[in-house]
């Protein structure tokens, strides 16, 4: 079980990834069914930490709580100061006794240092992707995904992949469930492209602005109904044209696509949380038959309804079970 998350900053730590961080494990959502963490932040020694946007922050406890962490987290950071003898320690211990490791966006330049991805893929903000490469030719750099799950260390792209990164570690250890709601209280998706896959591709881009935002919410609501681009465009007293161009713009997706890949999700849930029949979940998540639900989950996912249920309801996704055909489902766009 995730209990026990030790988040690692260092000099230069950069707020808005350290956020994401502090937002997924640090808030306290026991009163919407989602366990509790015992989340700490840590540095090499309590006191004053500089950020990469010229504040500092107050860390008040040292490396303790990584010994019995269950997720040691690596915030991002700018590099600028050599990394502490005793960090690199604390995270080789730590991955010696197996407990999960995430990095988001530059802390992968930690990982490797400690030498923990020596021989594994990970990933990094693209503009650090060359740099991580050549400085630690023994890792292998994947530079077109939102991040790279490989045995029990996790590596995201930059900013808002640490998003995806720590959401796939929810919905890994505690289900879909859990992950679903700490994703709608920050409002973003439970995942984008690609489901349980390990590879993530690149994703649908992050709404630009919030035009469509209260019709994305409402959609989310209503996806069991006949959603047809011309009543959507009504709702948003638009044409049709006007509506398609303005959603793929500020989505990255066609309304049919991002409809489709919403449905895939809550079908996904439902496996996973209820007893419900396939032609039952078909119908609440919106497919309608049994038969489009089965198509398109092989489609996306490589596997049937039925085979998804026995695979990953009520257990941690084995990493041998993890279907590598969903990366044939790609959207256009930049991995943030």
């Amino acid at each position: 079980m995730l209990k026990n998350v030790a988040a690692v900053v260092l000099p230069g730590v950069t707020p808005f990834e350290f956020g994401v961080v502090c937002e997924v494990f640090g808030e306290d959502r026991t009163a919407d069914g989602v366990p509790p963490f015992d989340f700490r932040i840590c540095a090499e020694s309590p006191g004053m930490v500089p950020t990469s946007l010229g504040f500092a922050m107050e860390v008040g406890e040292g490396l303790g709580p990584v010994e019995v962490a269950d997720l040691v987290v690596v915030c991002p950071y700018d590099g600028g100061s050599p990394v502490p003898p005793a960090v690199i320690s604390a995270l080789r211990q730590a991955n010696e006794r197996g407990a999960w490791i995430l990095s988001v966006c530059s802390g992968a330049f930690l990982l490797a240092e400690a030498g923990l991805l020596d021989g594994r893929r990970a990933a990094t903000h693209w503009k650090h992707s060359q740099r991580l490469a050549q400085s630690y030719p023994d890792v292998i750099v994947d530079e077109d995904v939102l991040y790279v799950h490989d045995g029990n260390i996790i590596t995201s792209a930059g900013s808002a992949a640490g998003v995806d990164a720590c959401l796939h570690l929810v919905r890994t250890e505690l289900g879909s469930k859990a992950a679903n709601t700490i994703a709608r209280g920050m409002v973003v998706p439970p995942h984008r492209d690609g489901g349980q896959a390990q590879y993530i591709e690149r994703p649908f881009p992050a709404v630009r602005s919030d035009t469509m935002e209260h019709l994305l919410v409402w959609l989310a609501d209503h996806l069991e109904q006949d959603l047809p681009v011309s009543a959507l465009a009504a709702r948003m007293h638009m044409s049709e044209r006007t509506f398609a161009r303005r959603f793929r713009a500020e989505t990255g997706a066609t309304p049919a696509a991002w409809v489709n890949s919403q449905r895939l999700l809550r079908a996904q849930a439902l496996l996973e949380d209820t007893e419900l029949s396939i032609d039952a979940v078909a119908t609440k998540s919106g497919f309608g038959q049994s038969v489009l639900l089965r198509h398109h989950f092989h489609r996306a996912l490589g596997i049937s309804p039925a085979g998804y249920r026995r695979t990953f309801r009520g257990k941690r996704v084995p990493q041998a079970a993890v279907s590598t055909s969903a990366r044939q489902i790609t959207a256009k766009g930049k991995t943030p």
